[in-house]
């Protein structure tokens, strides 16, 4: 079995795992990655613009990490082959600012309907502390807002692939995953308030990183070719090869994703419209030769317009026939 992952995932993982003992080992001189790093809301004396950043990279212990983690290596090298690592890293990031942001504006509401402006201090387990102590506890760590936005775009990249979700015994599609896990969410942040989990800021990643990729898509012009790896998408870099194509971030052929298949299928057809010399004489066998070479053409054609169209559309979008078609050439 092989456990290549392409840079930015693994970097990603590794400095995960190293923030985590750098806080153990802190810890031990008195000094708080939490607090340190950690986001806290606005208004808290111990707020830093840098903490949208930090926080992220800082879990509360080694079952945060390990799930979050696991969630990306497990999509994230999938997203990083399809999107190519500057991109992948740029969405990742986007998310994870994204899911803050969204969890200052939750903890603004809070702060708000609780009236807590009315207030100088708070009665805390029978304690008395200021507001401002009070405040400076709301601190958020942790990737779950980027992972979150990764296992969107999975769905929505692959939304008819196949799942086996433990302890669900039989498979799933990845949209109703996605789906499932945005619902629950939804339904934890409104019934599960104080549980110490941040689900709204899991649902900002979401959020965010939809709103991503509908605007490389749009710049795309729908076509998913210059959504995944750049193409012709110029909007950051003002350059067509800005952004890594994933077989700039892979060592060779054994890298494998759900759409492996279709990339063998293209290379496949590739590999047999190259030019083949064959002689032949007589004015018969001229004719045949020029009305075989006329039917190729047409079949290539086909094949590349239904091509064109798995591209844009997915595998999904085919109608029988033409799937049929793809079937055939590929077996031919």
């Amino acid at each position: 079995m092989r456990f290549n992952m392409p840079p930015v995932t693994k970097n990603l993982i590794i400095i995960n795992i190293l923030m985590l003992l750098g806080k153990y080992v802190a810890n031990r001189y008195g000094i708080d990655f939490d607090d340190l790093l950690g986001l806290h809301f606005f208004m808290a004396s111990d707020f830093r613009l840098y903490q949208f950043f930090t926080y992220m990279f800082v879990h509360g212990g080694i079952e945060h990490l390990f799930f979050n983690m696991f969630a990306v290596w497990m999509f994230g090298r999938i997203m990083e082959q399809v999107m190519g690592s500057q991109r992948f890293l740029f969405y990742y990031i986007v998310c994870g600012l994204g899911a803050g942001l969204v969890q200052e504006g939750v903890q603004y509401i809070e702060y708000l309907y609780s009236g807590l402006q009315a207030y100088d201090s708070v009665n805390l387990e029978g304690l008395r502390i200021s507001m401002d102590a009070y405040l400076n506890r709301w601190t958020t760590v942790g990737a779950s807002g980027a992972v979150y936005g990764i296992l969107l775009s999975f769905g929505m990249t692959f939304p008819e692939e196949r799942m086996f979700i433990i302890p669900i015994p039989f498979p799933i599609k990845a949209k109703w995953f996605v789906i499932g896990y945005a619902v629950i969410e939804l339904l934890s942040a409104m019934s599960n308030r104080g549980d110490g989990v941040a689900h709204m800021a899991h649902l900002g990643g979401m959020l965010f990183g939809l709103a991503l990729i509908l605007y490389w898509r749009k710049k795309g012009g729908g076509n998913n070719n210059h959504f995944f790896g750049g193409g012709n998408y110029r909007g950051f870099g003002g350059s067509d090869n800005y952004f890594t194509r994933y077989e700039d971030v892979t060592e060779g052929s054994h890298q494998k994703g759900p759409s492996q298949w279709l990339r063998n299928i293209k290379q496949w057809w590739a590999d047999r419209r190259k030019p083949k010399m064959k002689v032949h004489s007589g004015s018969t066998k001229h004719a045949d030769d020029m009305a075989w070479r006329q039917q190729k053409k047409e079949r290539e054609e086909e094949i590349d317009r239904i091509l064109a169209k798995v591209k844009q559309g997915g595998y999904e979008s085919l109608s029988k026939e033409e799937k049929q078609k793809l079937f055939d050439a590929s077996n031919s």
